[in-house]
């Protein structure tokens, strides 16, 4: 936006750009333009101050200027301190919600899905009891546990935890069956949920 292209009263007053605002003379929309100019280098402190982007502090002051007319021209402005200490103090509450807004939207769209929130989406507890263990970081605890088991409920908890189906599982450890492997699997949750609980 060209700023050149305004058309200013380059020597009103606060005064005299308040009294154009409220009566809504011909002189309103250059008494706005006049404001919007007057303190457009609030947008590089808000680049500074804030680290906003040239365009969010754009906004952030464009949000001001027309708040502050508004204002205004609804004689909300009550003149206790000088157009460029309230425009100031606007600006630097837009700024902040835009950083809120920001950082709220940045929280929303990188949020990603629980390790707990997938493993709970799977058909029976294995992962979810394995899961706990981890979360209490006793990863010392839970090998010893997985030990008391035998080598075949270690490695089928083993396969499954790495993401190999019931299928892949009774090929890689010789089962005739993915059912099998499948009880045979809850058998050894069963027994390491139970070794886990005793030796608490």
């Amino acid at each position: 936006m060209s700023i050149m292209a305004f058309e200013q009263l380059p020597n009103a007053t606060d005064e005299d750009l308040i009294i154009h605002l409220q009566q809504g003379s011909h002189l309103k929309r250059k008494a706005e333009d006049t404001l919007f100019t007057r303190y457009v280098y609030f947008i590089k402190e808000g680049m500074h101050k804030y680290s906003l982007t040239e365009d969010e502090a754009f906004d952030a002051y464009s949000d001001t200027i027309l708040y502050a007319i508004g204002s205004i021209a609804d004689n909300i402005f009550e003149k206790k301190s000088s157009l460029k200490t309230y425009l100031y103090k606007i600006f630097c509450n837009k700024s902040v919600d835009l950083i809120r807004k920001k950082t709220t939207n940045k929280n929303s769209i990188h949020q990603t899905a629980s390790i707990t929130d997938m493993l709970l989406k799977i058909a029976d507890t294995a992962r979810t009891v394995v899961q706990q263990l981890i979360e209490k970081t006793d990863m010392d605890t839970l090998a010893s546990r997985l030990k008391q088991l035998g080598d075949k409920c270690k490695q089928m908890l083993a396969l499954y935890a790495d993401g190999y189906t019931d299928k892949e599982i009774a090929a890689a450890l010789d089962y005739k069956t993915a059912d099998v492997i499948k009880t045979s699997r809850l058998r050894c949750i069963e027994k390491l949920r139970q070794a886990y609980n005793n030796n608490n």
